[in-house]
């Protein structure tokens, strides 16, 4: 299941829209100058995961329904099949697929995470960013470099970490091939999600 980010832009857009506010207070909201948000509202750049998140926060809904139009409405249990699961891009390459989307009032969000290998990304610094909360990463195939701060972890099948997400994190596939990973983000209670923050 892939949304289109057209229409995600548009939902992002009408909510907006509809609820009077402009395109400087969700530059506010999401952390970006009015241009940069106008950019990723109309979908002239990548919409990540952080900006998803900032922009459900600022409207009042889940994620998930700027993603697919419907809100989550699972109660008792979510089964999602090997290889499936709902696509979100959290930036340029990844693929995040989301494996309880439809699940209502959920503690953590789930994702199969596929980091693609970049040669260029070799011998640069890892991008950081940072959300409130902790984070479980378990790999699953491939090799994983993972900064934290100014630590860096090299990561195998079957390792895990285990981390304060509130602190700068960031990766990247190494050893020639794509790195596939468990990740579990925990979102702590009463918490708003303008916590989510990136760190260039």
């Amino acid at each position: 299941m892939k949304p289109k980010m057209t229409e995600i832009s548009q939902r992002i857009r009408s909510l907006r829209e509809d609820l009077g506010l402009t395109p400087a207070d969700m530059a506010i909201a999401t952390g970006r100058s009015e241009e940069e948000y106008l950019d990723q509202e109309s979908g002239k750049s990548d919409l990540s995961f952080t900006f998803l998140y900032k922009c459900a926060d600022r409207f009042g809904v889940d994620m998930i329904e700027l993603l697919t139009g419907e809100a989550p409405h699972l109660t008792g249990y979510s089964l999602v099949r090997s290889g499936q699961g709902l696509s979100v891009k959290r930036r340029a390459g990844f693929e995040y697929l989301h494996q309880a989307p439809f699940f209502k009032d959920k503690l953590c969000e789930p994702f199969i995470v596929t980091a693609p290998y970049i040669e260029e990304e070799q011998n640069q610094p890892i991008h950081l960013s940072s959300h409130t909360g902790q984070e479980l990463d378990y790999v699953i195939s491939g090799r994983l470099r993972f900064a934290f701060e100014d630590h860096i972890e090299e990561l195998e099948p079957g390792d895990t970490l285990f981390y304060d997400s509130s602190r700068g994190h960031g990766m990247i596939a190494i050893g020639g091939e794509p790195c596939m990973f468990l990740a579990i983000v925990l979102k702590p209670n009463d918490t708003h999600t303008e916590d989510f923050v990136e760190i260039s």
